[in-house]
């Protein structure tokens, strides 16, 4: 009777999901593959991401373990295609995010003393214009750094909560239709403006964007006299 042949040992998974990638966009690989470039692809990370968070709001195990890979793939994807330009690869995209992890994390990693939220945030947003001062990177303004591609309304939250924190919105920097809303009563007015919009044929995603960019243009200009 013959011996039976013991398993082959796998490679770490992402090792071999590395290689998987590289030989689909290499010869004799995918056709579609071999033709994607960045910018091809660039929504694609976008879709991943939502389908994981409908996932996560399902609390379904199976389809956030597929949906992790995923989005897994759009970065190894990525690292792929800077590797061939002689760019960066995998390994030094891992690396970099773990050397910003511990470097900005010196409370866990190092002697720092923040031991609350707001104190590891401002100690984050500090570090991080240290690390890009004098770089072409480098944020001048408490605004830098929101995603130009954020859907309006996490743009307008985020461009008003950076706001707040730096003392540039002390007071609301619009005038709501009531004086007070309650979650449901809020959601509804939200619904109903872009019911609203609809009907008139505008689109309600544009036009917040637009106020968004005006009420960003007003505090720059605000954080500019302060800083004389």
């Amino acid at each position: 009777m013959a011996a039976k042949r013991k398993p082959k040992k796998r490679k770490p998974a992402i090792d071999e999901l590395v290689e998987v990638m590289a030989r689909l966009r290499g010869p004799g690989g995918c056709p579609w593959d071999r033709e994607q470039d960045h910018k091809s692809i660039r929504f694609h990370a976008v879709e991943e991401v939502y389908e994981l968070i409908d996932a996560i709001e399902a609390e379904d195990d199976h389809e956030m373990l597929e949906e992790c890979g995923d989005l897994l793939l759009q970065v190894v994807f990525h690292c792929q295609l800077a590797k061939e330009r002689k760019a960066f690869d995998f390994e030094k995209a891992a690396r970099t995010i773990t050397d910003k992890l511990i470097r900005r994390h010196p409370h866990v990693f190092g002697d720092s003393d923040a031991d609350n939220v707001d104190a590891v945030w401002a100690q984050w947003e500090k570090i991080k214009r240290e690390e890009k001062q004098g770089t072409k990177h480098e944020r001048p303004s408490v605004l830098d750094g929101i995603p130009r591609h954020l859907p309006s309304l996490q743009r307008t939250e985020k461009l008003v909560k950076k706001a707040r924190k730096n003392k540039l919105a002390d007071k609301p920097l619009a005038k709501p239709a009531k004086q007070r809303y309650t979650k449901a009563t809020l959601a509804r007015e939200l619904f109903a403006l872009a019911e609203y919009a609809q009907r008139k044929g505008w689109q309600p995603e544009a036009l917040l964007r637009a106020e968004t960019n005006r009420q960003e243009k007003v505090l720059r200009k605000k954080e500019t006299r302060l800083a004389k």
